[in-house]
């Protein structure tokens, strides 16, 4: 794995010239770039059964490197059996080296980790060229040891961009080394 110093260098030497020429942009600060990195974990099925959500909390720090921040319900809604102030769930924002560290181990070790990974979906993409990626397994991240968790749980990874648009958002995260399926071709029928 890569340094996430050198990523940053790599971003800086390589993928700004290389995304320059791509773009036809000549302006270095309107560059697409990596703005943030946001984790969520949904605390549902843990609230339904009244059961301890530190294990999350625990998990999540340990992924990140960075104490995760509990989310709280803003309004009562019955049908859901949701109550104002109860902990719905939890987020991290990374910021800086912990971000490029955290996507150069997402790319180069996580990712690969994942049971019949075939690339990452196109329609990951918002539309302003932020991507959004859901694992549905904690124990994908090597600093979660399978053996000690009680309960497996997804998560949802926001990588926040200043694209403009998603193509030039899924340019510059294909620079970064994100595998990223081949577009779909079209079936074509042959008419005899």
């Amino acid at each position: 794995m890569a340094d996430p110093i050198s990523l940053m260098e790599t971003y800086r030497n390589t993928i700004v010239p290389n995304l320059q020429k791509e773009l036809g942009i000549k302006n270095i600060n309107a560059l697409p770039s990596l703005k943030t990195v946001k984790l969520n974990v949904g605390l549902g099925p843990f609230i339904a059964a009244k059961k301890d959500y530190s294990e999350i909390l625990d998990n999540i720090a340990a992924i990140t490197g960075q104490r995760p921040v509990v989310t709280k319900a803003r309004k009562a809604i019955s049908n859901f059996k949701l109550r104002k102030g109860i902990p719905v769930g939890v987020t991290v924002s990374l910021h800086g080296k912990r971000m490029y560290d955290f996507v150069n181990k997402l790319v180069h070790i996580t990712l690969p980790r994942i049971r019949d990974f075939r690339g990452l979906p196109l329609k990951g993409f918002d539309g302003h060229g932020n991507y959004t990626i859901g694992i549905s397994e904690n124990t994908v991240f090597p600093e979660i040891n399978p053996d000690n968790v009680d309960k497996i749980h997804g998560l949802q990874i926001t990588i926040v961009t200043t694209a403009r648009d998603n193509e030039s958002g899924r340019k510059l995260l294909k620079a970064m080394n994100f595998p990223f399926q081949a577009p779909a071709k079209p079936v074509v029928k042959k008419t005899s």
